[in-house]
């Protein structure tokens, strides 16, 4: 692991903020994910510990990292993950992308990289096929896609302890998708008894990685039908007041695109996005009409309360709150539309260091820890709609200011 500084040699500490769960969510991006290890670096330095983890695809690998550790051990194993992943394949040192003079030359250098993920793969991880599925068309589907992923089993198994999962002592779901029905399934902790399978359905992204079997029934990646899973935890029964981290890897906003490459990236954009802000912005309108209904039925007589009508609504009733706290990867220039599978170490780093300033700069902002007071019961900081200062590197120290409820 790098000697790495940490908020922590400022001896700042930040109490629990008054929420009953703290969650954190996870999109999928592949090797954008490095940007999430960032974020829970600067969470886990400020003493904010989340009782509940859930991912979509390289998502759920941090989750799985993340739960599957006590806290001490957590940020040391994420960061044995992706310095494993960002390996060179061939054991030849990175191409030293920061000493490029333009950002046409850091393109030309990003893309090399990519080239050598789509050749030679990302250790621990996955690898390309031999023999491609072109050329065998009727493979079986285990092996129908353009990489093998069995090396991310044997990773899982060495960085992730699935018995403390399985324990419960923090919440864990990861969403997939069923390939025969097309239904988004969550494997969560409190109903399933998680196994390495469980995480590797959920980014077994088609045609690069196979559909994951499981009990009978193949799953692809999360993705395909949500990639963010900030629904699974607000629709949770029964409902607490909850502190949301929301890590999204993907932009819905972009430019328009001029070229054939960037169009194919701001279509990805897109569609991985999920349309979190809309989601977010169409649960606090929900949420009002929950708190409005909670207070409505508080007035009724006793009589009408006891009404079939009544009991129905009083059971979608709440009065609890919700922080939705976002963050978003923002790509660099430089960075093509194959981004996701862009596993050098160098990039890897870029990535760590944008999380960590994010989330330092967010939790800078003393209301993010601080209990909603709107009338519909939620508070939503974007961090991109904020502005965001100069970034802070990880080997930096910095203080957080100590929140006091």
């Amino acid at each position: 692991m790098l000697d790495q500084p940490s908020l922590r040699d400022t001896h700042i500490t930040t109490e629990r903020p008054p929420f009953e769960c703290i969650a954190l969510l996870l999109q999928g991006g592949g090797a954008l994910g490095a940007y999430q290890a960032g974020v829970y670096q600067a969470l886990a330095e400020a003493n904010l510990h989340p009782d509940w983890v859930a991912g979509i695809s390289i998502g759920a690998i941090n989750a799985a990292l993340i739960a599957g550790n006590p806290p001490e051990q957590r940020v040391d194993k994420l960061r044995a993950f992706w310095e494993t992943v960002t390996q060179n394949p061939l054991g030849m040192p990175s191409i030293p992308a920061l000493a490029a003079t333009d950002e046409r030359t850091h393109f030309l250098i990003n893309q090399t990289q990519v080239l050598g993920t789509l050749l030679f793969g990302a250790p621990g991880f996955f690898k390309p096929r031999l023999f491609t599925p072109l050329l065998f068309p009727f493979s079986n589907t285990e092996t129908l896609s353009f990489c093998d992923v069995g090396a991310l089993t044997s990773t899982l198994e060495r960085l992730v302890d699935f018995d403390r999962i399985n324990a419960g002592e923090t919440r864990f779901s990861v969403g997939a998708t069923n390939v025969k029905t097309g239904n988004f399934v969550y494997f969560d902790n409190e109903t399933v008894k998680i196994r390495p399978a469980h995480v590797v359905a959920s980014g077994s992204l088609p045609p690069g990685f196979p559909a994951t079997e499981i009990d009978g029934e193949f799953y692809w990646d999360g993705g395909l039908v949500s990639n963010t899973p900030l629904q699974w935890v607000v629709d949770a029964r029964p409902r607490k007041d909850t502190l949301a981290f929301q890590i999204d890897l993907w932009s819905a906003r972009g430019e328009l695109p001029h070229d054939l490459a960037h169009m194919n990236l701001r279509q990805t954009e897109i569609r991985y996005s999920s349309r979190t802000r809309a989601g977010t912005d169409q649960f606090r309108k929900v949420q009002g009409l929950i708190k409005a209904t909670a207070k409505l039925l508080a007035k009724l007589p006793e009589a009408l309360r006891q009404s079939p009508e009544a009991q129905l609504l009083a059971h979608e009733a709440s009065e609890k709150v919700y922080s939705i706290i976002q963050m978003i990867y923002r790509k660099k220039k430089y960075e093509g539309n194959s981004m996701d599978h862009e596993f050098s170490r160098q990039t890897m780093e870029d990535h760590w260091a944008a999380g960590y300033a994010d989330a330092v700069h967010t939790l800078r902002h003393p209301e993010v820890l601080q209990r909603p007071k709107s009338q519909d019961g939620v508070f939503t900081f974007d961090l991109g709609m904020q502005g965001r200062p100069q970034e802070l590197h990880p080997t930096q120290t910095a203080p957080i200011p100590a929140t006091t409820p």
